[in-house]
């Protein structure tokens, strides 16, 4: 069964399914992988120490496949230059590039006059919109179901995707509680034409980095297993509730300001539970989807069963 859509034309992918960035876990096996499988892998560049590692990730990815990947920016949390890590990627040729968590404008100025493919993730109709007019290729609408970094206004996906779709002229990829071909599907029927994945790849064989205690944490989560942190500070993330997450939580309701959180809401923090598994001085991001994870998959695996289940439903409607 033909998967091609506006997005997979446009990345010149197989299948129009679209790896997140993961923060201090998109790495050279996974983005390989999610690329070799026919969809867009991607790299997190802005986890990495500097441009010299960029460049050597990218040579990782490159050594792995042949297809298109994708480098993301997370420009708005790590408070770090991102300047000279996009210059590594456009001196590299990669295929994409997607911009999260800031003002995409400077990245996607830089990467203007070359045949770069631009996504911008947004959260909001309006920041679809304004992607669009600066000159964003597609955006990628991640609904309050999502993991990690979100909206701050508690939109779902089933509402948001369609809402940008009618709004903006530019294709359209839905983020947020999306983790197998059920939900692919309905992104379709919404409107979207492609489909990105943060917390689902997680839970796979090729992401190295995540440690199994989080990825039997995914496999263990209910509906109601993930909480949102930092609203306090105007930048909510759903996270996997445990203690360190109601610590912080408690804190928000204490005091609310960056400098009394900062130590438990950094990415030292993160990576203490994703790399080691230490939930009790640590969190871990993830969705609302993780209620729908039920086991650790290659990403080929991943990909195969989601068509597979995909098409039967599609196959279902054409009855």
């Amino acid at each position: 069964m033909k998967w091609g859509t506006e997005i997979t034309k446009l990345l010149q992918i197989d299948y129009p399914i679209i790896q997140g960035g993961l923060a201090y876990l998109a790495y050279a096996d996974l983005a390989a992988a999610v690329s070799n499988a026919g969809g867009l892998g991607q790299i997190t560049a802005m986890s990495l120490d500097g441009p010299e590692a960029l460049r050597e990730e990218i040579h990782k990815v490159k050594r792995q496949t042949d297809k298109p990947f994708g480098v993301n920016f997370a420009i708005g949390q790590h408070g770090r230059p991102f300047e000279h890590m996009v210059q590594v990627a456009i001196d590299e040729e990669v295929s994409v590039i997607s911009v999260t968590g800031g003002n995409p404008k400077p990245v996607l100025d830089m990467v203007d006059g070359h045949p770069i493919k631009k996504l911008v993730l947004t959260a909001a109709r309006r920041q679809a919109e304004k992607a669009e007019e600066l000159g964003a290729d597609a955006v990628m609408v991640v609904g309050q179901e999502g993991g990690g970094h979100l909206g701050r206004d508690d939109i779902g996906t089933f509402v948001l995707t369609p809402q940008v779709v009618d709004a903006v002229s530019i294709p359209v990829i839905a983020s947020g509680g999306i983790t197998d071909g059920k939900s692919m599907m309905a992104a379709f029927a919404l409107g979207a034409e492609g489909i990105e994945m943060g917390t689902r790849f997680i839970a796979t064989k090729e992401c190295v980095d995540a440690h199994p205690a989080y990825k039997q944490a995914l496999l263990d989560a209910k509906e109601n297993a993930t909480v949102v942190i930092k609203r306090s500070l105007g930048t909510p993330a759903r996270a996997l509730k445990n203690s360190w997450t109601e610590e912080i939580l408690q804190m928000e309701q204490q005091y609310g300001d960056y400098e009394s959180l900062k130590g438990h809401i950094s990415g030292e923090a993160n990576k203490r539970y994703i790399y080691d598994g230490d939930d009790t001085r640590g969190f871990g991001w993830a969705g609302q989807g993780a209620a729908r994870i039920k086991h650790v998959p290659s990403v080929s695996e991943l990909i195969s069963g989601m068509l597979e289940e995909a098409s039967t439903i599609r196959r279902k409607w054409n009855e």
